[in-house]
């Protein structure tokens, strides 16, 4: 009589083990208080469920919070595409020593992560009210960065230089591989057929770079619209972001409504998203053509 073959044990890799603490931090500070935000913004104080914090967002001054947020982001976005293109482009072709290309990079890993508290203070230290440029440009040259330049630290272009800071690093860094991937073949088969290095730019590298540049592009948008403590710790409340909105409501004020601010934080989370999401596929698509 045929005896039945033992049912196979699972049994989990070893290897696995080494990512047990990455799925751990996720778990506890990633994809539980992202869903603890999702469940608050369709609740209300006494735990039931309803859609009026949702339809609430187009109420005051949040509708407006959002267009200030998706206007700092669209123009840090650019800047630091443009900027970051043009500094990576200028190492990968060998326009500037080579030398700079490992200290460029290696500075651009970390400048791309700094943020927060930290960058506010230096940057308020360098273009503040008491800064060292606005103190220099004041004793030196008797220009007011504010009265004679209309620039102050505290308003829509101060915060979008401020986001240069990380937005332009991590442009360099993704952009960099792209630009490497572009192969001599193709510059020289331009050349032999009589293409002018403009003409090779835009009718070759651009189009083969475009999804790579527009990817990228979204992807600062949403690194930039998702920036809370940076905003927070250099205006404070002097401009009207959806972060500081979205502070005030969370942090239970008089006038504060935490699932209202639960209900911004998701409005938050389904534009940084959408932006993600088209990175990635845009992403995709450029590997394709590199390939």
């Amino acid at each position: 009589m045929n005896q039945a073959p033992p049912a196979r044990r699972f049994r989990l890799p070893l290897t696995w083990i080494g990512l047990m603490p990455f799925v751990i931090f996720v778990t506890m500070f990633l994809i539980l208080p992202t869903m603890n935000i999702i469940i608050g913004a369709f609740q209300t104080a006494d735990g039931s469920f309803t859609f009026q914090n949702i339809i609430d967002l187009q109420n005051g001054t949040i509708p407006s919070s959002y267009w200030i947020s998706v206007k700092i982001s669209v123009a840090s976005a650019a800047l630091g595409c443009a900027i970051g293109f043009a500094m990576a482009a200028a190492v990968v072709f060998g326009a500037v020593p080579g030398w700079i290309k490992s200290p460029l990079l290696t500075f651009s890993g970390v400048a791309s992560n700094f943020a927060g508290v930290p960058l506010a203070f230096a940057f308020l230290a360098t273009f503040g009210p008491v800064g060292l440029v606005t103190l220099f440009l004041r004793n030196n040259f008797g220009i007011v960065l504010q009265r004679d330049l209309g620039f102050s630290i505290l308003s829509f272009w101060g915060l979008t230089v401020t986001y240069l800071f990380f937005q332009i690093p991590l442009m360099i860094l993704i952009i960099a591989p792209a630009l490497e991937g572009l192969k001599k073949e193709w510059r020289e088969a331009a050349e032999v057929l009589g293409a002018t290095a403009t003409q090779y730019w835009r009718m070759v590298a651009f189009p083969i770079l475009f999804p790579s540049l527009l990817g990228t592009f979204a992807l600062l948008f949403a690194n930039a619209f998702g920036a809370v403590a940076t905003a927070i710790a250099l205006t404070g409340s002097s401009l009207n972001i959806v972060p500081i909105q979205l502070y005030a409501q969370i942090r239970g004020d008089v006038l504060g409504n935490p699932h209202l601010g639960y209900a911004m934080a998701f409005g938050m989370i389904v534009v940084t998203a959408v932006a993600n999401i088209i990175y990635i596929w845009l992403r995709i698509r450029a590997e394709r053509w590199l390939k």
